[in-house]
């Protein structure tokens, strides 16, 4: 029987159950066995949906999707070494944060709620408000007054109530608890349903590689919506009996907001709290993830590592990835930048990941800046 695990008291709720947290507070996983038929699988639409049997949703008819999904696996050339990118810019609202938001809101709609509220520096919040349009449902957005003029403008656009909040990304996401204690979360950061999306990733980029586990997984880091559906992704194809290891899951974050690599360098299990200075790579500006615990835990259960980018290395990064015709935003340039400060300790034909997470379009102010500095 399917069912929601609090990961602190380890109490338990129905997945049929409105909710979005434990009753004591902390953050919800989701006990569920998936099933994987490759030869079914094969026979489907190139979409994130044709593991329907390994996403926790009822009834088919609730499904609210653009057909998004297997995005191209691309070997791109960085500093000599051909490393495999998996090209989630090109979602229906510019980032991988569809493949969450299309499994949370089929079940919002399942389970018959009428409005929701989600926080978000840009990306979650356009793919929730995308896929509540589709589905008929109310949206708030919370996101910082700095945010990406192109992101909120999305938002709007799709119809969702813009709520734009003054001072740090954590003031946005108390004002959305705030709001939360009224409306449904649709949460990427603390509803477990987003994560059951964001782990097709993981589906995707084993089924492209041949069924196949690459070596090292190398992602950008903030709540950790794509590193740990990930490893959620990669541990039950393991379990299956898909897959015969895991691959290593290295997580980068910007030097100027990273308090994840800070706990793992101090071998900390919590995340210590941090000041912070603003970044290019804003989609990854979290100071307090609600999941840090579980991310460290991910990257530490892997082997993996955490690796801090500076700016510099991040716009040195994204320059030479839109040189080779990829446009994409900055917070995808940090992964980049942390796949080329680990490629010099990399194995001969180690099969290395990573993603383009985000596009370029989302972030045209940012953008132009940059362009105009010498």
């Amino acid at each position: 029987m399917s069912k929601f695990v609090c990961t602190e008291c380890r109490a338990s709720y129905p997945l049929e159950e409105p909710r979005w947290r434990c009753d004591c507070g902390g953050v919800l996983d989701i006990d569920f066995q998936p099933v994987f038929d490759p030869t079914r699988i094969k026979r489907r639409k190139p979409n994130m949906w044709r593991y329907r049997e390994a996403i926790p949703l009822e009834d088919n008819a609730f499904i609210t999707s653009f057909e998004e999904g297997f995005t191209p696996l691309t070997e791109v050339m960085i500093d000599g070494k051909a490393v495999f990118i998996k090209q989630d810019q090109l979602f229906p609202t510019g980032s991988y944060k569809d493949r969450g938001a299309s499994v949370l809101i089929s079940k919002v709609k399942e389970l018959g709620i009428k409005e929701v509220v989600e926080d978000s520096s840009g990306n979650a919040g356009s793919a929730i408000a995308a896929y509540c349009a589709q589905a008929g449902i109310g949206c708030h957005i919370y996101a910082p007054e700095n945010t990406s003029a192109g992101k909120l403008a999305q938002v709007q656009f799709y119809g969702a109530e813009l709520h734009k909040i003054p001072g740090t990304r954590e003031d946005t996401a108390q004002a959305a608890l705030l709001a939360a204690e009224k409306i449904y979360y649709a949460s990427h950061a603390w509803n477990p349903f987003f994560f059951h999306g964001t782990k097709t990733f993981a589906f995707e980029i084993s089924e492209q590689l041949g069924w196949k586990s690459p070596d090292t997984v190398i992602l950008p880091v903030g709540n950790g919506t794509l590193l740990l559906g990930a490893d959620i992704g990669f541990r039950e194809l393991l379990r299956a009996g898909i897959l015969d290891r895991l691959p290593r899951i290295i997580g980068v974050q910007a030097e100027n907001c990273a308090p994840l690599y800070r706990a793992y360098q101090e071998n900390r299990a919590e995340v210590p709290p941090i000041e912070t200075k603003e970044t290019l790579a804003e989609g990854i500006a979290i100071a307090r993830p609600a999941r840090g615990r579980q991310i460290i835990d991910a990257v530490r259960q892997t082997g993996g590592e955490f690796i801090t980018v500076s700016e510099d290395e991040i716009r040195k990064a994204l320059v030479e990835i839109c040189g080779q015709g990829y446009y994409i935003e900055p917070t995808s340039a940090a992964a980049i930048a942390g796949v080329k400060k680990y490629l010099p300790g990399s194995s001969q034909g180690e099969v290395i990941v990573s993603a383009f997470t985000g596009h370029g379009l989302k972030a045209t102010e940012k953008m132009l800046k940059l362009i105009s500095r010498p």
